[in-house]
């Protein structure tokens, strides 16, 4: 028998995925995983998808099914052209910061008002791919249905009809839902010189500074190395998402931003941080922790002493170290003896909003192991966790009060040619119920000042607030 052929069609001229994006709003489950900065490295590709043709959304008790089901799909005959991006079919969605349950005994926070699944991925037989690169865009349809079997006919009906749908607007999806329980009335946030009206936070200023202070104290005690300590901000938002989502490209245009439409929820986010990559031909595992903020100046003069401050600071080459070891760690656990390395230490990358300290940590997954193998012994990231990560998860529980849903989760996909990319979910917007949630965090050490650490938050939600606020 013939191996499975899928239908791929260069796109001419190249369409715009932003403006593709809002053609194509009405459709079910539309997903944009957006390079929408760094083309030469990490923005290089971006995917778009709709209309999937199954759907798992799923609690992390449901995992081992969600796992099993995802894997009856990933076949050695998949149609995977090398020449073109990465993705060329396969699964795309979020996986909640709360799916660490599945790996390990990591408790959950008191609170979870918005009640996101904590797995929510789809089966995509086609997808729209750009390489930013070449400048090139291509149509690829597999023909693969619910049960991971391939077509070369239904290939081909299914591209004429997602060509039909980029000309003409398809039939309108259902809405979003509502929250399932309301949230508690927070705390006024008056820190933005520009913020939507209503905007309230979880965590008062005093609040956030001595939950700080517990984590510096069990740190001293021995009990930690170090936690990554989140808030939450809430926000009424009843617009347009897909103009919030533009509004955050320009304020915080990202290398692995994303757009992701559910019937009950929508996620928005201009991550900077690749969680995991695998290669499935090469073996080839990687992996960018950023640990380590400062805010862009205002000026060049300032915005380069920023920078220059970032690199030097003992405290924050520090906090990203211990991080590094706890990926090293992580990565041995699946990958070839002695293959786990550290080609960058403490690079300086910048961005829009912000400047970071990132490394890169590689691997070689072993034989015996696949990526979902991969992602159990690395979920959730440990540069939003902390050192022990399980130490870490069962404080931070205790100290953050609601649960952090797709924020220090992973936004992305996995192939049916076994590759996978995720990224981790920071700078993330979600929307659902006529309510934006906004969460900021950051690294806690021994080394940490209360108040600088609440300004970090701050600086690192300032985007995504001031992008709310142009368009609530």
């Amino acid at each position: 028998m013939a191996a499975p052929v899928a239908t791929v069609q260069l796109l001419v001229p190249t369409p715009d995925p932003i403006s593709l994006l809002t053609v194509l709003a009405p459709l079910p489950r539309l997903v944009l995983l957006d390079g929408g900065s760094d083309a030469a490295d990490l923005g290089r590709f971006s995917f778009l998808s709709a209309d999937p043709v199954a759907l798992l959304d799923a609690s992390a008790a449901e995992w081992p099914q969600v796992r099993d089901t995802i894997r009856r799909t990933i076949r050695d005959d998949f149609p995977h052209d090398p020449a073109l991006p990465p993705f060329q079919g396969g699964w795309l969605g979020w996986l909640s910061y709360e799916l660490g349950a599945a790996f390990d005994r990591m408790p959950r926070a008191a609170r979870d008002e918005l009640a996101v699944p904590d797995v929510a991925i789809a089966l995509y037989d086609w997808v729209i791919a750009w390489d930013r690169v070449e400048g090139k865009a291509w149509l690829v349809s597999t023909g693969m249905d619910a049960n991971g079997v391939l077509d070369s006919g239904r290939a081909e009906r299914r591209a004429r009809a997602v060509q039909g749908w980029m000309r003409d607007t398809p039939v309108v999806s259902p809405s979003a839902g509502c929250m399932r329980r309301t949230p508690q009335a927070g705390t006024p946030i008056t820190a933005f010189s520009n913020a939507p009206a209503g905007l309230t936070g979880d965590f008062s200023p005093a609040s956030y500074r001595a939950a700080v202070q517990t984590i510096v104290e069990h740190i001293l005690a021995g009990d930690l190395f170090q936690a990554n300590l989140s808030q939450r901000f809430l926000a009424p938002f009843t617009g347009d998402p897909i103009a919030l989502y533009r509004a955050m490209r320009r304020h915080a245009v990202a290398p692995m931003a994303a757009y992701l439409s559910h019937e009950q929820h929508q996620i928005l986010s201009v991550s900077p941080e690749l969680f995991l990559r695998y290669a499935p031909v090469s073996g080839e595992v990687e992996t960018r922790p950023i640990k380590g903020t400062r805010a862009r100046g205002t000026d060049a003069g300032t915005d380069a002493a920023l920078a220059a401050d970032l690199l030097a600071s003992e405290k924050d080459r520090a906090e990203n170290v211990m991080i590094v070891d706890l990926l090293r760690n992580d990565l041995s656990r699946v990958c070839e003896p002695g293959s786990v390395q550290v080609p960058a230490l403490c690079r300086l990358d910048s961005h829009a909003a912000v400047h970071h300290l990132v490394s890169i940590v590689t691997g070689t997954l072993r034989p015996s192991h696949d990526a979902l193998d991969l992602l159990a012994a690395t979920f959730p990231g440990g540069s939003i966790t902390g050192a022990p990560k399980l130490r870490a998860t069962e404080r931070l529980a205790q100290l953050e009060p609601v649960a952090r849903g797709v924020y220090c989760g992973a936004i992305g996909w996995i192939g049916c040619d076994g590759g996978l990319e995720l990224s981790i979910a920071i700078r993330t917007v979600t929307l659902t119920g006529g309510v934006a949630a906004i969460h900021a965090g950051g690294g806690i050490t021994a080394r940490s000042d209360a108040d600088e650490e609440y300004r970090e938050t701050l600086d690192k939600a300032r985007a995504l607030v001031a992008a709310l606020a142009e368009v609530a």
